[in-house]
Order: structure tokens, then C-alpha cells, then sequence
């Protein structure tokens, strides 16, 4: 099997005999080793005590007088995020657990850069052993956001946090600034020709994925929910991309992010969407469930309605966990009518 996203840190979870990742003393010790907690040198004795003490063993308690012992508040205020996130994963059986706990409970005050890395780490276990390039890039769109360029039927996204770098390079560089070249010019799009280079740089997010005039990206977005929907819920499900819903009787949607839930509502409520707004949904999919009986009953044996968007400034922002919170299974917490959360 070829490797890819290792920064996932997957080699560092155990693995359950149900196939999800068991929190280790490993996992635990790469959070500790970010920068924001390494001490710096005008730190506390106090704060050089606490990092050193979890170092030698991450999984022991930590009186809240520690840390508030800490001459340095930006400090505290870390190590109290930091501290209260490692307490969600080793309360919960599993990694995977303790996604769906922050999703049901509330993520509270943990940062939207975690989430972002249990995703990474949790779909990488979902897709262990996958061999396809359009479905591992477009998996990247659960955890990274992306920046959106549009030329004719081609409809390139491009990892954000690279497109900034490039950008930020050309604003030192008057010669690109004069010239105004798209920064996502400068990336390898992902086709059948360039497929083969991913294994080396899947670590490296710098190959723009086609989700406009190139189907299998859009199919590989399908697989990567099928993947993630099923590795999280237990649940079978089938998703196939759309040109458009041509269904009068729509009777469920989940929003992939943000902008698309706002659009969806607008329209499910029936009130008018300015082209523009239409202009922005990227990809549609139809979701069915393999068994119609782990469905909430007023769904019945009809489909939900994906649909994924960018932003006036030509970002998308998938949110994983619309697909958790807002599939309408059975057996869950009653929901108003069809909708996409958050």
C-alpha cells in the first residue's frame, strides 16, 4: 500500500478491534510538542515544570491550580484548551468518539484547528488503503480549506494556507504583483497525466483539484463521503454527483459548509436567491441510504440533498460535520424540516 498524509499522525493512534484509533501516550505527545505549548525561553519555571512533567507522562491529571500558577495568561489560556481537549479524548473510547462527542456536546472552546486535525486523522484511518489521487484530494477539502478559481468550465480549488504563501510572495514581488497571475497557476492541477505525483506530495496540499469540468473529482468527493459517513455513523450510504436537483418533492438537504446551508435554506423556504448565490454552489450530490430503515421515517426511501459552495472571496469551507449533525437518521434527536446545520 502507498503511504499519504502521515502529518495525519495516524502511525502514532493504536488501533481498537473495531477498526477505530485508540488515544495513545504517542498522540498525545504530538500535541504537546507544538509550538504553542513548547515553553519559550522567557518562560516560567512554573510552565517549564508542567510541559516537562506531561512529557514524561501525558495522561496524568493536572490540578487546575497548575495552571493557573502560570506567570503568563496567553500561557494559561493555552494550556486550559490544551488541557480540556486531552480530557474530551481520554474520556472517550476512541478517537472517533470523541469527534462525535464535540460534535453532539459542542466543540465548546476547542479550536476549530483540532477539529480540523482529528478529521485529517480520523479519514485517513476511513480511507486506509485507498489507491486513488481524486479521491484522497478531495478528501483534503474535510480538513483544509480551500480557494476557488474559475476559468470557463474549470472550476480549480487550490489548498488556502498555499494559495497565501504564493500570494504573500507576490506582494514582495513587483514583477508578479504587475502581472497578476493567479497564485493557483503555479500548482500542479490534479489529472490522469499528474495523478502519480500525489503519493509524494500528499503532505505538501499543493495539487489544485478540478471540481468543475473533471468528473472523477467530483466523483472522488462521493467517495470520500461515502467513506467518512460510514467509517463515523455505521452507516451505508450512496452519494453521486448532480448537475442540478430536479426534484419537486426535496424533502431533506445537509449544507457541506456554511455558505451552502445559507443558500439551501434561502432556498427551501422558497425565498429568492440572487444569481450570483447560485453561481456559487460548486457540486451537488444525491446521499441514499443502503438500508431506507436507518432513516428518520419521514425521509422514507427518498434521497437528502448535498450541497457544497464558496464564499463571495472564493473560499470553501467544508464542515465534516454537517454530515454527522444533519443526515436525518433514525432514531435521532427530532429536527425541524429540512435543513443543513450550522
Amino acid at each position: 500500500m502507498t503511504e499519504f498524509w502521515v502529518s495525519s499522525g495516524h502511525h502514532l493512534a493504536g488501533r481498537t478491534e473495531a477498526g477505530g484509533l485508540a488515544v495513545t501516550d504517542a498522540l498525545l505527545l504530538a500535541y504537546l510538542a507544538r509550538p504553542e505549548l513548547v515553553p519559550p525561553d522567557e518562560a516560567c519555571p512554573a510552565e517549564r515544570a508542567l510541559h516537562a512533567s506531561l512529557l514524561a507522562a501525558p495522561r496524568r491529571p493536572v490540578p487546575a491550580g497548575e495552571v493557573a500558577a502560570l506567570a503568563d495568561p496567553d500561557a494559561r489560556e493555552n494550556w486550559a484548551v490544551v488541557l480540556a481537549f486531552r480530557e474530551r479524548l481520554l474520556a472517550a473510547a476512541t478517537v472517533e468518539a470523541a469527534y462525535l462527542d464535540l460534535v453532539a456536546r459542542g466543540a465548546g472552546g476547542t479550536p476549530p484547528l483540532f477539529l480540523d486535525q482529528l478529521v485529517h486523522l480520523i479519514l485517513r484511518n476511513a480511507l486506509d488503503g485507498c489507491d486513488d489521487p481524486y479521491v484522497l484530494r478531495a478528501g483534503e477539502l474535510f480538513f483544509r480549506p480551500q480557494r476557488v478559481s474559475v476559468s470557463g468550465e474549470a472550476v480549480l480549488l487550490a489548498d488556502a494556507e498555499r494559495i497565501e504563501a504564493a500570494e504573500g510572495a507576490a506582494g514582495r514581488s513587483p514583477l508578479l504583483a504587475m502581472l497578476g497571475r493567479e497564485p493557483a497557476g503555479d500548482l500542479d492541477v490534479l489529472t490522469p497525466d499528474t495523478a502519480w505525483s500525489y503519493w509524494s506530495r500528499s503532505d505538501a496540499f499543493s495539487m489544485a483539484l478540478n471540481l468543475g469540468s473533471d468528473a472523477r473529482s467530483r466523483e472522488g468527493l462521493a467517495r470520500v463521503i461515502e467513506a467518512f459517513v460510514g467509517h463515523l455513523l455505521g452507516v451505508a450510504v450512496a452519494v453521486a454527483p448532480l448537475a442540478a436537483i430536479e426534484d419537486p418533492d426535496w424533502r431533506w438537504f445537509v449544507g457541506l459548509d456554511a455558505e451552502a446551508t445559507r443558500i439551501g435554506n434561502a432556498l427551501w423556504r422558497g425565498d429568492p436567491v440572487d444569481p450570483a448565490a447560485r453561481a456559487r454552489v460548486l457540486a451537488l450530490f444525491r446521499l441514499t441510504f443502503a438500508d431506507p430503515a436507518r432513516a428518520d421515517p419521514r425521509l422514507g426511501a427518498r434521497p437528502v440533498y448535498l450541497l457544497l459552495a464558496m464564499t463571495p472571496d472564493r473560499t470553501v469551507t467544508l464542515k465534516p460535520q454537517n454530515l454527522v449533525a444533519g443526515l436525518p437518521l433514525a432514531g435521532a434527536a427530532p429536527a425541524d424540516a429540512p435543513r443543513g446545520p450550522r
